[in-house]
């Protein structure tokens, strides 16, 4: 055979593993979060934008 030749027979003979339903990835349910979450706000808008101008001018 030369370069590029091959037996046709294996490549009707080749076996892919095409089951996804293995344990090796990672399950999309495995960490979920069923809980609330609240949030308190002490700052007023004017404190929050004066502290988004001071970030930016630093950056």
């Amino acid at each position: 055979m030369g370069f590029g030749s091959y037996d046709e027979s294996e490549q009707e003979n080749q076996e892919y593993d095409t089951d996804f339903e293995d344990d090796d990835g990672v399950s999309a349910e495995e960490n979920t979060h069923d809980g609330d979450v609240e949030y308190e706000f002490t700052a007023s808008n004017d404190e929050l934008i004066d502290q988004l101008s001071e970030i930016k001018e630093n950056t």
